[in-house]
């Protein structure tokens, strides 16, 4: 209707002023972009700007008549440089990143506010202009020191984190119960550069200052940062205390989403999708965080639509991309999930997933040179902590000759984090190639200690049953399947120790009908009917 009403003002032009008819294109146009026709609203922002720049050469041209009404008015007017940043918005949603650089640098440096130096420096960033994005986020911390954003884009293209307090310095001073902010600066120092132990330690000492308890935002971050770190458990928690804090919350919901899908807790996962679906749709999580059930239930198809319908919402998503990747890499297009591995470490050059997804596409593709010089990278850029010695031995023992070598690197890995899980299966899967079961099991007993995982029961049940202690490996099956129904790895390994069971249960009643006569009817009895139950539990498992 308010469209309809422009259109009708238009064909009435005569009955406007020239300022008049300036401001109808412009409310006619901010119409146009709320219904999202981001090109037709670009179009009359187009000839808003035509009709000022006829209004600015009128009045030029004609003196002033000294009525003071029109002074009001032309106060009024809708600013040139406002049109120019909505038009700049139409093209970011129309992914057309240079025609936005190219209005917003129309505007000159001195007449560019805060919102449009931040939206430079974001553009600026994307397309790769580090050194303009730098300028841009800069200018916008010296009109707003508190501009938390600015100070988060500058620590991410490397700038150090004494450089950005300093910039700081003055407003901290001059403002009570500020002092949190060189702290929190430099936390966030830590995060992008990668150093997460440094990182969680400095936010947990923020976190317990009064100011900062119960944040919201700090959680989020320190659930992230025990992610990234290999700390899962942790991780959850961090989550799962920010989300009660506030049910609404979005960001961070797609990595939860995907460590609750890990742990096989995929009841948890769609109820979660489910709520976030209903706090908006226009967001990238949620999509995830279905995403992530649909490929820890197999299907891989689903898995890939939900991932480009969350890159769509948003681009920068690395999670979308982590999720895209993983699905088209499980559906054998290699090539395409390398791409997309690509772009997640160029948007998150310090998370390890992004390199351990392209290190699982290299190794799929039997590129072992091209995974190792990957792997290799990223431990000398990354640092020698137990993740980054792990996915070096991951690779190394993919090739005969460098075992020797993931041996050292695993001890190492063990020795740092004896309970991170990723380094205790692959030191179990070497022992496992040269048969050293009892080392095996006392690796895998001693990480069972003080955490339970799946992967881990499962393991320890296979070297059980390797030393033929087939009734302790059916409990550790069990164990593994309580805390994931959907491993099927788990579930084969109970169904053959149950189809080994059913034969001896044979065997021992024939050994019964043999003694028939001696009086021992009531042991026959009782051997049918643990055979039956054993073969009531075998087709148990058989229909799962």
């Amino acid at each position: 209707q308010l469209i309809s009403a422009f259109l009708f003002a238009f064909s009435s032009r005569e009955l406007f002023s020239p300022s008049q008819k300036y401001q109808l294109l412009v409310y006619h146009a901010d119409s146009l972009f709320h219904d999202k026709e981001y090109r037709n609203a670009v179009s009359k922002y187009t000839m808003a700007l035509q009709q000022k720049k006829a209004l600015s050469k009128t009045s030029k041209v004609r003196p002033s008549t000294g009525n003071a009404a029109s002074t009001p008015q032309s106060q009024c007017l809708p600013s040139e440089i406002e049109v120019k940043y909505k038009m700049a918005e139409c093209y970011t949603m129309l992914k057309q990143d240079k025609d936005a650089i190219a209005i917003l640098d129309g505007i000159p440096s001195r007449q560019r506010t805060p919102k449009i130096n931040m939206m430079l420096a974001n553009l600026y960033k994307k397309a790769g202009q580090e050194r303009s994005s730098v300028t841009s986020y800069k200018e916008v911390l010296r009109q707003c020191p508190l501009a938390l954003d600015a100070i988060l884009g500058l620590l991410s293209l490397s700038v150090k984190g004494a450089e950005v307090a300093s910039m700081t310095i003055n407003i901290i001073q001059s403002i009570p119960n500020l002092d949190w902010l060189s702290v929190w600066i430099k936390a966030y120092a830590f995060v992008h550069t990668g150093d997460n132990t440094r990182a969680i330690n400095t936010i947990c000492s923020l976190e317990k200052k009064s100011l900062l308890r119960d944040n919201v935002d700090l959680l989020g971050s320190l659930a992230d940062l025990y992610f990234r770190a290999g700390d899962n458990k942790n991780s959850i928690l961090k989550f799962e205390q920010a989300q009660m804090l506030d049910p609404y919350l979005i960001k961070g919901m797609d990595v939860y989403g995907y460590l609750l899908a890990r742990e096989g807790r995929l009841e948890d996962v769609e109820n979660l999708g489910c709520r976030l679906f209903n706090i908006s749709d226009q967001h990238a999580e949620p999509w995830v965080v279905s995403g992530c059930h649909s490929f820890y239930s197999k299907r891989y198809s689903r898995a890939l639509y939900l991932g480009a319908k969350a890159i769509q919402l948003n681009s920068n998503s690395v999670q979308a991309l982590l999720l895209k990747g993983a699905a088209l890499r499980n559906m054998g297009r290699v090539q395409e999930a390398i791409i997309h591995f690509r772009e997640a470490i160029r948007l998150a050059p310090c998370r390890l997933d992004c390199y351990e997804g392209l290190i699982e596409c290299y190794l799929a593709s039997n590129s072992i040179r091209e995974a190792m010089v990957m792997a290799n990278n990223v431990y000398k850029t990354l640092g020698a902590n137990a993740q980054t010695l792990t996915l070096l031995a991951t690779v190394c023992l993919e090739d005969p000759v460098t075992q020797e070598k993931a041996k050292t690197l695993l001890d190492k890995a063990l020795t740092q984090r004896p309970d991170y899980i990723k380094a205790v299966v692959k030191k179990a899967e070497l022992l496992s190639r040269e048969q050293k079961y009892e080392d095996g099991i006392a690796l895998l007993r001693n990480a069972l200690a003080n955490q339970s995982d799946c992967v881990l029961h499962r393991i320890l049940g296979d070297f059980l049953v390797a030393v033929n202690e087939y009734q302790e490996a059916m409990d550790q099956y069990s164990i593994a399947l309580s805390l994931d129904p959907n491993d099927q790895k788990s579930l084969e390994g109970l169904q053959k120790m149950e189809k080994e069971e059913s034969p001896t249960d044979a065997t021992q009643e024939e050994d019964v009908d043999d003694m028939e006569g001696s009086g021992e009817e009531g042991d026959l009895e009782g051997s049918d009917s643990e055979a039956a139950q054993w073969a009531d539990q075998e087709q148990w498992f058989g229909m799962q």
